[in-house]
């Protein structure tokens, strides 16, 4: 499924060439992400094969043959190999990186995809496909706690309710924190009962201040909350990326001495391992479509009320 000329159309296209540094992925399931509908809005310009969350099975891999015939999900940032920041293990931000289905490196939504072998975590034998394709935004959730000491007993308030936020909520709450969320659907609030230690619709309560807010609503409006509930001092995680110009300003930031945390990608080790650990998210899955009803997919993934779409590739093995 290939975005072009601001259009998306599904297209026959040969199967990808790959270097000795590389391997073949033959694509079981892929997820539909916030960022691949963003994108198809103005978000980035990209053009290619949209899709970065999936999971697969290692057709060809000269470097680590090893992999061949394994299950395997992928870390989305291809980073030069060499650079500073990839020797640290931070590709995501290597200054040459091409990012799967984003920036520069055609994604998942298609049969076969391409990445460096050291991007590469085989999948545990008691992770089956569906849940496995949920590695990448598992990771992205639990990034937060990798950059922020967040207390066991803290109160956070998560602002948003969608298909990342329901991850987070998870992965706090399993944390020991005491989440709170906002939202604006009732139906996707409910969704976090278990986690969640309260629900509010539209906005949190005007007098309370939390030391830590997370926001991740995708949409300004919540950039807005976000900074109206943090208390003098506390910590603002930002997850979301907005598509067009959004408003700034400081001033509020600064009289009260607020830190504010970009929050992107994450280990997939920890996320694979919490998911071999029983934490459940195939309960997020909303619908599933094979690859040719790629339409109905993206229509399904844009409803409001709707949290994970699959796109199903190949024939799934677990």
């Amino acid at each position: 499924m290939r975005f072009k000329s601001n259009r998306l159309e599904l297209v026959e296209t040969k199967t990808p060439e790959v270097s000795e540094r590389e391997a073949l992925i033959k694509v079981i399931l892929a997820g539909i992400c916030a960022t691949d509908l963003e994108i198809t809005q103005g978000y980035i310009a990209f053009e290619g094969t949209l899709g970065h969350e999936f999971v697969g099975v290692v057709e060809e891999c000269a470097d680590m043959p090893e992999l061949v015939g394994r299950r395997v999900v992928g870390e989305i940032n291809a980073g030069c190999g060499w650079c500073d920041w990839c020797r640290r293990g931070l590709a995501r931000h290597c200054p040459q990186r091409t990012v799967l289905g984003i920036s520069g490196l055609d994604g998942a939504f298609a049969d076969y995809l391409v990445l460096p072998a050291w991007n590469l975590h085989p999948v545990p034998d008691e992770v089956d496909d569906r849940r496995a394709v949920f590695a990448e935004p598992l990771a992205a959730a639990m990034e937060i706690l990798e950059q922020v000491h967040i207390p066991p007993g803290a109160p956070v308030l998560l602002v948003g309710d969608g298909r990342l936020a329901q991850l987070i909520v998870r992965v706090l709450a399993r944390a020991g924190c005491l989440v709170e969320a906002v939202g604006r659907s009732e139906r996707k609030i409910r969704r976090m009962r278990g986690y969640a230690h309260k629900g509010y619709l539209n906005a949190p309560p005007p007098d309370v201040k939390y030391p830590f807010v997370v926001e991740a609503s995708g949409s300004p409006r919540g950039w807005r909350s976000a900074v109206n509930a943090v208390e003098p001092r506390g910590t603002v995680i930002l997850k979301s990326t907005y598509a067009g110009r959004t408003e700034f300003n400081p001033a509020p930031l600064v009289v009260d001495e607020i830190t504010v945390v970009g929050s992107r990608c994450g280990r997939f080790a920890p996320a694979l391992k919490a998911l071999a650990g029983g934490l459940e998210v195939s309960d997020l899955i909303d619908a599933e479509f094979p690859l040719t009803q790629w339409k109905e997919a993206m229509n399904r993934a844009r409803e409001p009320e709707t949290l994970k779409v699959l796109l199903e590739i190949a024939e799934p093995t677990g």
